[in-house]
């Protein structure tokens, strides 16, 4: 079992990260990624009252009564600042509002997640790496760094072309940008710290291809 040098503590900022073992698939279609992101804004609640595979099979009604229920109480594990879903693993930006919330959420979250996806697959065994990858986030430079970082993802992998990065729909980005609605992103800490969101746009797109050149940041983007 490996050690966690990361101690996480109420109130700072975490950079989370993710992997399959061995580079194995992670979203095989867009129903994975849609499950994922649903089991995303479930499991950042507190005290949530059921399994969301539970949850999912419940009545339309019921479920959105639950999600209001949840919403209503606003209680969370974690703040969600940013996120992007990748074919093999997932980035999520987050502070931890509460004792142990970061790790709660991110057990329930990939062995929700992971239950499904064999089930979903016909597969077998462990999908993710055994321990999730945490780097704390210092300052608010580093801060809008690892968002850039983390919402140019999809570019830098080649999945898709610079102007084609809004109509990536599995990260945060469109958000941002008022393009898009994630009811359980909070986006604030980073969009607080620029004039606007045209002003986060250039910061993001000006500078794309920098992205393959983050040594100054090499410690915080959870790469090998």
């Amino acid at each position: 079992m490996g050690y966690r040098k990361t101690v996480f503590a109420v109130g700072e900022i975490y950079h989370l990260a993710s992997r399959t073992i061995a580079g194995e698939p992670l979203f095989v279609n867009s129903y994975d990624y849609l499950r994922f992101l649903k089991a995303l804004g479930y499991y950042h609640y507190q005290n949530v009252p059921l399994r969301f595979s539970y949850l999912k099979s419940l009545a339309l009604t019921d479920q959105k009564r639950i999600i209001k229920s949840l919403k209503k109480q606003n209680q969370c594990l974690l703040e969600v600042i940013a996120f992007c879903l990748m074919p093999n693993h997932f980035h999520i930006l987050g502070k931890q509002l509460v004792k142990n919330g970061i790790s709660i959420f991110m057990s329930k979250l990939k062995n929700s997640y992971a239950k499904y996806f064999n089930t979903k697959h016909s597969r077998q065994g462990s999908l993710f790496q055994s321990m999730f990858k945490a780097v704390r986030i210092e300052t608010d430079e580093q801060l809008i760094h690892v968002s850039r970082y983390i919402h140019l993802n999809p570019f830098t992998a080649y999945l898709c072309s610079k102007e084609s990065l809004l109509k990536y729909s599995w990260s945060s980005l469109s958000h941002y940008l008022g393009l898009k609605f994630f009811d359980f992103l909070k986006p604030s800490a980073v969009l607080s710290l620029f004039k606007n969101k045209k002003s986060y746009k250039e910061f993001v797109f000006d500078q794309a291809d920098y992205q393959r050149d983050l040594a100054h940041i090499k410690h915080l983007i959870l790469e090998k």
